[in-house]
């Protein structure tokens, strides 16, 4: 089989950090099924492979790749570890059921945010509250692909399971991709499945994977993933970037169109810990370089994120999240050094709105004819430029009167995880959209995935960014 190891240099955490900051973000979910309410605006949408077909929107989600992944959940999984594998493979177009043993489709999942913050190892503290969309006990591996299987907490007692053990067995057996990040690894080993391979992990389950006859590379550094034949793996969630590449070329996809273009991504403290996240860690992972700035810090510091989940209240509930770090300094930002803007939400835009350097920037990429894509409460800073006068736009419900009130076409976000791009405007309500926010960000910077091989596809009849 062929081995390959290979590793992009991480923004987020570099191994002469590591010890000092967990940086990064972890996942969210649509509501479950039970149907909850943001303030008047009611939602039951599960997170799910199916293309929400918007009068604006591109999909890529359930598109011609033709791919199913399976992605193995339990209680306290790693946060970031979850959604962003689950909502980056997706907006590949991949589909993908999570499914947790003993749980159904639109139960949910605990999370556990796993960060470094000055101790000898991580901290774990609640996170978001993950939807599943499929059920365990029906999953068939003649269905799939591929299976993911996240670290966190959970990977110590489902490698208990025989139903878990025989599942991942039965994927190997067939040939199909098994990828595992993090502690996952503790599942394979169980599985036996790792004799002979080469893999990498977190270094604290290294010893379990020698163990099972593994052949050991140190996850030097902590962002590096390892592809041996069907087996990908990765060390923690710094690795997401290549942990998702190589799956992608593992099922035999390819990215085309990046061409080294660069994206910019405006952070600010409390900013939604997923809604930055998965833009900077899928992104990355198509191929584009991020870079990630705050006002006020630079590429040495990190910003605070706040996990908005719904949990019974009237509004949404707020936790801290992962400490993510940033990559470049906004001082030195130029807005010709881009192809593209990244506006996240949560709390940050709220301030950042009043800032006249990141007004001056948004208007500045506007007049460039730069794609700006935002999200939830970042159309806070949106409203606070010309950028959204006449265009058609959605936003998290309550930021719908400032985007009125700016001037926009306002479209309902109902279902809460469509987006809608309007020319080089791409907007969507919360993070359950990411999928279609992120699909159609890369359709407006010339971006697609599809089979290995395949002839490239043509723009669709009609379509214009102008």
């Amino acid at each position: 089989a062929q081995v390959t190891a290979f590793h992009v240099p991480s923004p987020i955490l570099t191994r002469s950090r590591a010890a000092r900051t967990g940086a990064a973000i972890s996942g969210w979910q649509a509501a479950p099924v039970s149907s909850r309410r943001l303030g008047t605006f009611k939602f039951n949408d599960v997170p799910s492979s199916r293309g929400l077909q918007t009068p604006l929107s591109l999909s890529m989600n359930g598109g011609p790749v033709d791919k199913k992944v399976l992605l193995l959940c339990g209680d306290f999984m790693e946060d970031s570890e979850a959604m962003v594998p689950f909502q980056g493979l997706l907006s590949h177009g991949i589909k993908v059921d999570a499914v947790c043993p003993g749980k159904k489709a639109g139960d949910t999942c605990r999370t556990a945010i796993h960060d470094f913050e000055g101790d000898q190892t991580y901290t774990e503290k609640p996170g978001h509250n993950f939807a599943l969309n499929a059920d365990f006990d029906r999953v068939s591996v003649a269905e799939y692909d591929a299976i993911v299987i996240p670290g966190g907490r959970s990977p110590e007692y489902l490698a208990l399971d025989p139903k878990v053990i025989g599942l991942v067995q039965g994927f190997n057996s067939a040939g199909k991709v098994v990828a595992s990040i993090c502690h996952g690894q503790q599942i394979l080993s169980a599985a036996g499945i790792l004799a002979g391979r080469r893999c990498t992990a977190y270094p604290a389950v290294g010893p379990v994977c020698k163990a099972a006859g593994a052949v050991w590379v140190d996850p030097s550094p902590i962002d590096m993933a390892v592809t041996d034949g069907n087996l990908v793996t990765a060390a923690a969630w710094p690795g997401h970037p290549q942990f998702i590449a190589q799956i992608v070329a593992a099922l035999g996809l390819k990215v085309e169109g990046v061409n080294g273009k660069r994206l910019l991504m405006l952070c600010g403290d409390y900013m939604e810990d997923y809604e930055a996240m998965v833009p900077f860690q899928v992104m990355t992972s198509f191929g584009y370089t991020v870079d990630t700035v705050c006002p006020g810090k630079s590429s040495a510091d990190t910003c605070k994120t706040a996990v908005h989940d719904f949990e019974g209240d009237q509004t949404y509930s707020e936790k801290v999240g992962h400490n993510f770090a940033l990559n470049a300094d906004f001082a030195k930002v130029s807005p010709g050094s881009y192809d593209g803007l990244i506006v996240p939400g949560g709390r940050a835009p709220e301030y950042l709105a009043l800032d006249p350097q990141v007004t001056g920037l948004v208007e500045a990429f506007a007049a460039q004819g730069k794609p700006i894509a935002s999200i939830c409460h970042g159309q806070q800073i949106l409203a606070a430029t010309n950028v959204l006068r006449g265009k058609t736009c959605t936003a998290y419900p309550a930021v719908g009167p400032a985007c009125k009130l700016a001037g926009a076409n306002w479209v309902e976000p109902n279902p809460i995880s469509m987006a809608v791009t309007d020319g080089l405007l791409v907007t969507a309500a919360a993070w359950p959209g990411h999928p279609e926010f992120l699909s159609q960000l890369n359709r407006v910077m010339g971006v697609h995935v599809s089979a290995a091989g395949a002839a490239p596809r043509a723009t669709p009849a009609g379509f214009s960014l102008y």
